[in-house]
C-alpha cells in the first residue's frame, strides 16, 4: 500500500503532503502534530510523487484502456507548455522497448524491465546476478564498474561479454585497490590487455579501504540502470553465494543513480586511484598486492619517482601558506597538525612549490630535528616529492654534509657553537624546523637566532604549547597561527581514529559556582568534585558499562586539582581498575615511569592534572575520561588528540564527557563545534536528532538529560538576549582594561565568539527602550555608555546592511572600500569607480532612490558606517585565508578576483551590471547571466540546493570532480542547439568568457550566503540537454578548502 493512503490517525513517522482533507482529519483529533515547510529544491520531487501516487490509483479505477489514455492525455495537455505533442497513442498503450540499425537486430533486454528497480538475494525465482550482468553487456554503451576484489574466477564468466563490449568500442572502467591483497593481477591485466578495459587502482591501503561492489551501465538512450551491492567479481559471489544486490534504474531511483555516476567520475579523476598499465605498473601491482595479502605496510609510504600530491587536508594547509606569504607577506609561520597527518610531507610539497616559483638554483634548505631517524626519514620525504634521490645530506651523529646547500641536521650537532657559527646567518633560504614544541632552552634558540637571515622560516608542531608552559606562537610567530589543521577534516581524511563520545549527567549542579571568561574557578570546582562520592560512582559505573573491558583499558582522566586526581586515582582503584596520579608537579622521571607501566597494561587509567594536554605521545590510549568542564576548544582538543593516534588493535577511542548543570555562561558550543565544524544553527538540530551527520565512525551519544541541558544551552547561544550580549561585551572591555572603544577584532578574539554571534541577519536590537541598528559600534555605544554615538535615521539605516561585509577577504576590497568612504567628496572619477559601484550596491542592490551621486553622497558623509567598515575589514584581514588573483580573458581590469568572496550584488555590480548597462544587480535573480558588454557569462552555483541536512534528489547536479574540473547543470530548458547552449560550448572560439561563482548553500548563519569566485572555466564536454550536464575546467585550482566542500566523493 503507498504511504500517502496510510491512516493518517495512525501515529509514527511519516512525510505526507498536506491536503485539505489531511488538515480536517488532522483538527478533529488531539494528535500532536510535527508539520514542516516542503524546501523549495525539493517540492518538484516531492510534489511528482504525490500526483504519481494518485494518478495510478485513479486510473486503476478505470478499466477501458481508450478511458485510459484519454484520461492520461488530458492531464499532458495542460503541461503542454513544457512536453509538446506528448500525448499517448490509443487505441492499445505500447511501449517502445529498443531501435536498431538495420541489419543489426535489438539486444536482448535484460529479465528486470530497464526501468525497475529489485532486490537480487540468489534465492530460488530470483534472477542471478552473473547471467544479468551479461545481459545488460549487451545495450550498454559505456559500463562503470566499482568493484574491491576483482578475481579471474569470476572475470571469465563474464569474459565473452567483456571481449564484445570491446569489439563495439564501448568504454569500460575499472575501479580498485589493493586492499587485503584480494585482487589478483591476471584479472586486471586479462582487463586492460584482452578487453581494451582502463582500470584505475589505489595502492593507499591506509586510508583508500574500498569495500564498495557496484556497476552501472549507460546508455544513449537514457535508460541508464545498475547493480549495487555485496558481490565482489568471482564466482562465488556472482553465482551461488548469499549475496545481496539492489538493480536500480536512472527512470525508478535517478538520484541514486546520478550519485554513482558523480562519485564515480570523482574516484575516477583523483589521483589517489592510478591508471594500471600491466607493462609498466605489474611489478609495483604485484608487490602491493602481496604486501595486502600479508596485511604488510611498505617501508615506505612514498614511492621514490612517483608523483606526490597533497591529500587535500595537506592541499588546505598549503594555500594558508601561500596566504601568509604573498597576501599579507608573513614569512615566518607555524603550522599545526596532529601526529600522523604528514606535516614533513606538507613542508616537502610547500619546499617544491617554493622551488618552483624561484628561477636558478633551488633555494638553499636546513631542515632541524631532533632524533636522527625523523631526519632520515625527513630526507627520504623530500626526495620523493623532489624526484630527486640525491637530494640533501644529514649532518648529525658521524654525517657531515659536503656542499652545505640542503642540510638535514640534528639540533644537538647543529647547536654545537663549532658548527653553527661558521655558517653566515642567511646561508639558507629556508629553514624549517619540525616538532616546534621542542623549542625550549638555548639548544634551539641558539640555532633560530642565529640564522634569522632566511628568507622563509617555517615551524611544525602537534602542538604550540611548549612543556615549560611558554607559548611559541607569541614568541615567535607574532601570536598567530598560518594553518592548523582542523580535527574534522583529519577525521574526515580517515588520519585519526574515530571517536565515540558519550555525554553523561553527572548530577552536580555548577550554576552557582564562579564563572568568567576564563571558565569556572576552580576553587569551586575542587569543593564539588574532591570527595563526591555519589558522583564518583556515576563515572566508574558508566566506565564499566561502556568501556568494553576496563581491565584492558588504557585511559587518561583529566582533572580538576591534584586532591581531585588523587581522590579519583583511589576511588577507581578501590573498583579494581588499577590507576595512578600524574600532575604538573610530578617529576620526569616518575611521569615516565607511569607512561610505561600504562602502555604495559600494568595500570588502566592515568588521572591527569595540568598534564598531558601536549607533548605526550601514546597511541595505546583507547580512553579518555573528562571529569572536569572544559570551554575552551583549545584545551578540549587538546585532551581529545591524547587518544586519536592511530594503534594497534585500536579502532576506536571512547570518550566519556561526564556532564553537570552549567553555568548560564558556560558554553557547549565551543567544544562542540570543535569536534563537528557545525555552526550554531546546525549543532542545535544535530543534538535534537543525535548527531546524524559525523565523521566516518565517529558517534556522539547523549544521555536524556545530557541532550536536554546541551540543547537548552545550544538554544541561548542562537538566541542570546541584548541583555547578555551586551553584558559579555562590558566583561571582554574590563579584561581589555578599555572602558570605550572596545573593537570589534578584541571583541571576537577574548571572547571565543565569531561574527554571527554580533551580526545577526535581519536583526534589530532594543535595550533600555533604544531600538538600534545591527552593528558593532552601536553595540559598544550601548555596552560602554559611549554617549557620541548618534547615528541619524538614514545612517542607522545603512548600519543595518554591516553584515553584508563580513565576507570580503581580499586586499582590493579591504583598501578600496575604505579608500572610497574616505574619499571626501563625490566626484565623477568616483562614479565610475567600479568598487565605489561595488560599495554602492551593497548598500541599495536597486539603487538609491535618489540616484548614484546622491546615494554616494550619503555614505561619504555617514562617519558611523565608516568605523564600522574599518573595523569589519581589520578583523576579516586577520582570518581571511583567501589567495586572491586577476581573471583573464579581457577581465584582468575588473576588481573581480578569483578565490575571494563575494555576495550577488558585489560581483555583478563589478563586472559592469548597473555601469555598462541599465540593469541593476538587485533585479537579478537567476544563477545564470550573459553580459554581453563584457561578452562573459557568469555562472551562479549554490552546491546545496536544499535546506535539509540530507536531500539526495538535489545533491548530485553541481560538484567538482578534481580541484580544476567542476560538473555543472544548466538551467532547465537550455538545449544544446539553443544560443545559450552553442555559447557554452563554442565561447573558447568565439572569443567569450565563463566565470564560475560557487557557494556551499543558499542560507547560513550570517543569512543569505556570499559566492566564492572559482575565476574563468573552459568546455571541455556536456551530455543531454534540457538541462545540460558541462564539465568545465578552471584556469586556476579551486582553493582546496573549498574543494573539499565541492567534491561528489569524499
Amino acid at each position: 500500500m503507498s504511504s500517502e493512503f496510510v491512516d493518517p490517525l495512525l501515529v509514527g513517522l511519516r512525510e505526507n503532503l498536506v491536503t485539505r482533507d489531511l488538515r480536517l482529519a488532522l483538527d478533529a483529533t488531539a494528535l500532536e502534530t510535527q508539520i514542516a515547510k516542503v524546501d523549495k529544491a525539493d517540492f518538484p520531487h516531492v510534489a511528482a510523487r504525490f500526483v504519481a501516487e494518485r494518478l495510478e490509483q485513479e486510473l486503476q479505477q478505470i478499466s477501458g484502456e481508450e478511458e485510459r489514455i484519454e484520461f492520461v492525455n488530458q492531464l499532458l495537455t495542460t503541461m503542454n507548455s513544457v512536453n509538446h505533442g506528448e500525448h499517448i497513442e490509443g487505441p492499445e498503450p505500447q511501449q517502445l522497448l529498443s531501435t536498431a540499425k538495420p541489419p543489426h537486430a535489438a539486444p536482448q533486454s535484460p529479465s528486470i524491465p530497464i526501468s525497475e528497480v529489485a532486490l537480487l538475494t540468489n534465492a530460488q525465482g530470483d534472477p542471478r546476478l552473473g547471467p544479468e550482468l551479461k545481459t545488460e553487456m549487451l545495450s550498454a554503451d559505456a559500463v562503470d564498474v566499482v568493484m574491491s576484489f576483482v578475481r579471474w574466477s569470476g572475470i571469465r564468466l563474464i569474459a565473452q561479454e567483456l571481449q564484445e563490449l570491446n569489439r563495439r568500442g564501448v568504454p569500460v572502467r575499472f575501479l580498485t585497490t589493493t586492499y587485503m591483497g584480494a585482487t589478483e593481477k591476471r584479472a586486471l591485466d586479462y582487463l586492460v590487455n584482452e578487453c581494451g578495459a582502463e582500470v584505475c587502482i589505489s595502492y593507499d591501503t591506509q586510508t583508500t579501504r574500498l569495500h564498495a561492489k557496484a556497476w552501472v551501465f549507460r546508455r544513449d538512450t537514457g535508460f541508464h540502470t545498475g547493480y549495487i551491492g555485496s558481490s565482489n567479481l568471482s564466482k562465488a559471489a556472482m553465482v551461488d553465494g548469499l549475496e545481496w544486490n539492489v538493480r536500480v534504474s536512472n527512470i525508478q531511483t535517478p538520484a541514486l543513480v546520478e550519485k554513482f555516476e558523480a562519485t564515480f567520475e570523482s574516484y575516477w579523476q583523483s589521483p589517489i586511484f592510478e591508471p594500471y598499465i600491466p607493462e609498466k605498473d605489474g611489478e609495483r601491482l604485484q608487490q602491493a598486492l602481496n604486501n595486502g595479502a600479508a596485511d604488510k605496510v611498505p617501508d615506505s609510504l612514498l614511492a621514490t619517482n612517483l608523483d606526490v600530491r597533497p591529500y587535500p587536508h595537506q592541499a588546505i594547509i598549503l594555500d594558508d601558506l601561500q596566504h601568509e606569504r604573498e597576501v599579507l607577506n608573513r614569512h615566518r609561520n607555524l603550522v599545526v597538525a596532529a601526529t600522523g597527518t604528514g606535516k614533513t610531507v606538507i613542508a616537502a610539497l610547500d619546499y617544491r612549490r617554493l622551488c618552483e616559483n624561484t628561477k636558478g638554483p633551488r633555494p638553499r634548505l636546513l631542515f632541524v630535528a631532533h632524533r636522527r631517524e625523523i631526519l632520515e626519514q625527513s630526507l627520504r620525504t623530500f626526495r620523493d616529492v623532489l624526484g630527486d634521490g640525491s637530494f640533501g645530506e644529514l649532518l648529525g651523529g658521524n654525517y657531515r654534509p659536503t656542499k652545505w646547500d640542503h642540510v638535514f641536521a640534528s639540533i644537538q650537532t647543529l647547536s654545537q657553537e663549532t658548527v653553527y657559527t661558521k655558517l653566515d646567518r642567511d646561508h639558507f633560504d629556508v629553514v624549517i624546523i619540525d616538532e616546534f614544541h621542542h623549542s625550549a632552552g638555548a639548544t634551539y634558540e641558539r640555532v633560530i637566532k642565529h640564522f634569522d637571515g632566511c628568507k622563509e622560516f617555517l615551524g611544525l608542531t602537534a602542538t604550540p604549547e611548549r612543556m615549560d608552559g611558554q607559548n611559541i606562537v607569541a614568541e615567535y610567530f607574532d601570536g598567530r597561527i598560518a594553518s592548523e589543521l582542523r580535527l574534522w577534516t583529519a577525521l574526515d581524511n580517515d588520519l585519526l581514529v574515530p571517536f565515540h563520545y558519550f555525554g553523561i549527567a553527572d548530577g552536580v549542579d555548577l550554576s552557582g559556582a564562579q564563572f568568567s571568561a576564563g571558565g569556572y574557578r576552580v576553587a569551586d570546582l575542587d569543593r564539588l568534585y574532591t570527595g563526591n562520592d555519589q558522583r564518583a560512582k556515576k563515572i566508574i559505573q558508566a566506565t564499566r558499562e561502556i568501556v568494553t573491558d576496563t581491565g584492558n583499558m588504557k585511559a587518561l582522566g583529566f582533572c580538576v586539582s591534584v586532591d581531585h586526581a588523587t581522590y579519583m586515582a583511589e576511588v577507581f582503584n578501590q573498583a579494581d581498575i588499577a590507576s595512578g596520579v600524574v600532575t604538573g608537579k610530578t617529576s620526569r622521571e616518575d611521569r615516565d615511569q607511569a607512561i610505561k607501566q600504562l602502555a604495559a597494561g600494568e595500570l588502566n587509567c592515568l588521572m591527569a592534572v595540568d598534564v598531558f594536554n601536549e607533548g605526550f605521545d601514546l597511541p595505546a590510549i583507547d580512553t579518555v575520561l573528562m571529569m572536569r568542564p572544559t570551554q575552551s576548544a583549545t584545551i578540549f582538543i587538546q585532551q581529545l588528540g591524547r587518544g586519536l593516534r592511530r594503534g594497534q588493535n585500536k579502532s576506536v577511542l571512547t570518550v566519556l564527557d561526564f556532564v553537570g548543570h552549567q553555568h548560564k555562561n558556560f558554553r557547549f558550543d565551543i567544544k562542540l563545534h570543535a569536534l563537528t565544524g557545525q555552526d550554531r544553527k546546525q549543532l542545535q538540530r544535530s543534538a535534537e536528532h543525535n548527531f546524524p551527520v559525523l565523521p566516518a565512525g565517529c558517534q556522539i551519544v547523549l544521555d536524556e538529560v545530557t541532550q536536554k541541558e546541551v540543547v537548552a544551552n545550544l538554544r541561548s547561544q542562537v538566541t542570546m538576549s541584548t541583555k547578555d550580549f551586551l553584558a559579555d561585551v562590558r566583561q571582554m572591555s574590563t579584561a581589555a582594561e578599555v572602558t570605550a572603544g572596545l573593537h570589534l577584532k578584541d571583541y571576537l578574539e577574548r571572547s571565543d565568539r565569531d561574527l554571527p554571534s554580533v551580526y545577526k541577519p535581519g536583526a534589530t536590537r532594543t535595550y533600555l527602550g533604544d531600538k538600534g541598528p545591527n552593528a558593532w559600534v552601536q553595540y559598544e555605544a550601548w555596552a560602554n555608555g559611549r554617549s557620541s554615538f548618534r547615528p541619524s535615521e538614514a545612517e542607522s539605516k545603512l548600519l543595518q546592511r554591516a553584515n553584508k561585509f563580513v565576507h570580503v577577504d581580499d586586499p582590493v576590497r579591504f583598501e578600496g572600500y575604505l579608500r572610497v568612504l574616505n574619499s571626501g567628496k563625490v566626484t565623477p572619477e568616483l562614479l565610475q569607480d567600479p568598487l565605489a559601484l561595488m560599495l554602492y550596491y551593497s548598500f541599495w542592490p536597486s539603487g538609491h532612490e535618489k540616484g548614484l551621486a546622491a546615494g554616494m553622497a550619503e555614505l561619504l558623509n555617514a562617519r558611523f558606517v565608516r568605523e564600522e567598515l574599518e573595523q569589519i575589514m581589520q578583523f576579516r584581514e586577520v582570518v581571511s585565508r583567501a589567495v586572491p588573483r586577476p581573471l583573464s580573458g579581457g577581465l584582468e581590469t575588473q576588481p573581480i578576483r578569483s578565490h575571494a568572496t563575494y555576495t550577488r550584488e558585489e560581483l555583478l555590480a563589478g563586472l559592469g551590471v548597473g555601469s555598462l548597462n541599465l540593469e541593476k544587480p538587485g533585479s537579478i535573480r537567476e544563477g545564470v547571466k550573459w553580459i554581453p558588454e563584457l561578452q562573459t557569462d557568469v555562472l551562479l552555483v549554490t552546491l546545496k540546493k536544499s535546506e535539509a541536512d540530507y536531500s539526495p534528489t538535489t545533491m548530485y547536479h553541481d560538484y567538482a570532480l578534481t580541484d580544476t574540473l567542476f560538473h555543472w547543470e544548466s538551467q532547465s530548458l537550455t538545449r544544446e542547439a539553443s544560443p545559450t547552449g552553442q555559447r557554452y560550448i563554442n565561447h573558447e572560439s568565439e572569443g567569450s568568457n565563463v566565470v564560475l561563482f560557487v557557494r556551499k548553500a543558499k542560507n547560513g548563519e550570517m543569512g543569505t550566503e556570499p559566492y566564492t569566485c572559482l575565476g574563468n572555466a573552459r568546455y571541455v564536454k556536456h551530455s543531454g540537454e534540457k538541462p545540460m550536464q558541462i564539465i568545465w575546467e578552471l584556469e586556476r585550482p579551486m582553493p582546496a578548502s573549498l574543494f573539499d566542500i565541492a567534491r561528489a566523493a569524499r
